[in-house]
């Protein structure tokens, strides 16, 4: 019965993911402890949280597989910097002491960290990518893409899984890149990188892309789905922007991060999504003209950009798609771990992911102790009556956090760890946007609704178990659900099923209540990492103008 830990870490989105026997036991980002978002550093404590779970040690691990090979990425850092000599000097003496001191000593990290003496499994950046998705998926056979920044020298990768082999068949390579065109123009238009690319996503709905044609100049797209970037135009390893004057002179000054967002940042927002949308269809058509393959498996930063995982659905050829639900580099944890798991090891695959609960959790009686030290005003209730009146809460417009179960795994809040409110009601979006969550108010969210139901208020009725896809609301339903109505009349949804256990039952609960099979549903946070504990939550609650708590068995009260 192997056991493997998978590791990410060193640039953004650090986690471990811990598989026994092929099962997923437990899988964390180090976000959720340590509260720096994106956090880089090496995952100790989510390496901790899996092992405590399992019931194990790191004595007790068969294998630790780390998601990408250091150093063949040392190699290419090395090599662009000197490329772009004299001018990547400052880059080159900022980055280097992270490399000699974190970077390349991943397995010194791993035998100080956690004790464990045996070689560390280095599984190729893409690859981790590709196995994260298509080794938990229900497929046998699947056309594999991936497409993200950059990992080693990929950007890129086209592929096909068959039973627990990969096979890489094409790939494209830095600088040429997708993800760091988005993020790079997410830093144009004002917004941070990583955390500004779904700010982006959701500004493009409101304008026309008029700026087609000058993406057209920067970027030479091929049929199918490869391109190349007028490097000119960019700055890589090239002092503190990503874009040159060029860039500028082409689409007119970057926008100051306060500066008021004008038509001319619509437009080149609508732009660059319609590019990515459109690189990424080709990719997909592609693929299968050259496999024939029905299936197709998606992993990479860029497959959370929901509205072209959309058009992938709704556009290519391919019958049936799966979205890894953490597409980013956290997930890639879990992908080495798979690939050296089912694929290295041999260990027959046995598990699909159907859901990402598989953090951490907190029992009633710590709950409990929390809000007597608090002096809060709280009810124990039977999980029937708990469901019953947050459900009339809710209809009767009260916006709630919502803290059961295991945390989740990923960037999205799936009923674990969420904030929910009435999506009938038209105020409600406005207030958790500006006074709860402190955020743009032009911001959509999302809902969670009833499998059984999507018909009813969605086009296509189809399945999106990770909040990855959007939907066009019905015409008959677009006045029923304003909150989570998005200006384009979409709405990216959650599909909730009986194995999502008490959320499902809320849900269906409110259905009950008001005829609709829904709530909107936002991650439990307020511009910091998701909470993990019943501590982060409380706090949150008590420093929103959230109107009520649901932890566990207790509902708590202003």
């Amino acid at each position: 019965m192997p056991t493997v830990l998978g590791l990410s870490c060193y640039y953004h989105d650090s986690s471990a993911v811990l598989l026994r026997d092929g099962e997923i036991i437990a899988a964390s980002q180090e976000e959720r402890f340590n509260r720096d978002k994106y956090s880089p550093v090496f995952p100790i404590q989510a390496v901790n949280a899996c092992l405590q779970e399992a019931g194990i040690t790191a004595y007790d691990l068969d294998e630790v597989a780390f998601y990408e090979k250091m150093y063949l990425k040392f190699e290419r850092t090395i090599l662009s910097h000197i490329v772009g000599f004299p001018f990547t000097f400052r880059s080159f003496l900022d980055t280097m002491p992270l490399w000699l001191k974190d970077r390349l000593a991943v397995s010194f990290a791993v035998e100080e960290e956690l004790r464990f003496k045996r070689p560390v499994k280095y599984v190729k950046h893409h690859l981790s990518h590709a196995a994260s998705s298509f080794l938990y998926s229900p497929f046998d056979r699947a056309a594999l893409l991936t497409v993200d920044g950059v990992g080693e020298y990929a950007c890129a990768t086209m592929g096909t899984g068959n039973g627990s082999q990969i096979e890489i068949h094409k790939e494209m390579q830095y600088p040429h890149s997708l993800g760091l065109l988005y993020s790079i123009f997410t830093a144009y238009l004002g917004f941070r990188v990583f955390q500004g690319e779904g700010k982006i996503m959701a500004l493009a709905e409101f304008g026309e892309p008029e700026f087609m044609d000058h993406f057209a100049k920067i970027l030479d797209l091929k049929d199918d789905g490869s391109f190349r970037l007028d490097t000119s135009y960019f700055s890589f390893n090239r002092g503190t922007k990503m874009h040159t004057p060029k860039l500028e002179a082409l689409f007119g000054p970057a926008r100051g991060e306060n500066e008021e967002l004008t038509d001319r940042h619509y437009a080149i927002a609508a732009s660059l999504q319609r590019t990515t949308e459109s690189v990424l269809l080709k990719m997909a058509n592609h693929i299968h003209r050259q496999t024939g393959e029905k299936n197709l498996c998606l992993a990479g930063g860029c497959f959370l950009n929901v509205t072209a995982n959309s058009r992938i659905r709704d556009e290519s050829p391919f019958e049936n798609l799966f979205i890894q639900p953490a597409s980013g580099d956290a997930g890639a944890a879990l992908g080495a771990a798979a690939y050296v798991m089912h694929t290295v090891l041999g260990q027959p695959r046995t598990q699909v992911l159907t859901q990402c609960s598989l953090g951490t959790w907190e029992h009633d009686r710590s709950i409990e102790v929390l809000l007597r030290n608090k002096k809060a005003s709280y009810q124990k209730l039977e999980r029937k009556e708990l469901v019953e009146q947050t459900a009339q809460r809710l209809a009767d417009g009260q916006v709630l956090g919502w803290f059961q179960g295991r945390m989740e795994f990923g960037p999205r809040a799936l009923g674990n760890r969420s904030i929910l409110a009435n999506p009938a009601d038209p105020a409600i979006k406005d207030r958790v946007n500006n006074v709860i969550k402190h955020r743009e108010p032009w911001r959509p969210f999302g809902a969670s609704v009833l499998l059984d139901h999507v018909g009813e208020f969605f086009e296509p009725a189809t399945p999106s178990p990770f909040m990855l896809l959007v939907h066009k609301i019905r015409d008959d339903k677009r006045d029923a659900i304003p909150a989570v109505t998005h200006v384009n009349q979409t709405c990216r949804i959650q599909t909730v099923t009986e194995e999502n256990g008490i959320y499902h039952e809320l849900i269906s609960a409110f259905h009950a209540k008001t005829g609709i099979p829904m709530v909107l549903n936002t991650s439990f946070n307020d511009r910091e990492p998701i909470v993990r504990t019943h501590d982060e939550a409380y706090r949150c609650f008590e420093e929103s103008n959230m109107d009520s708590l649901v932890m566990g068995s207790y509902l708590v009260s202003r």
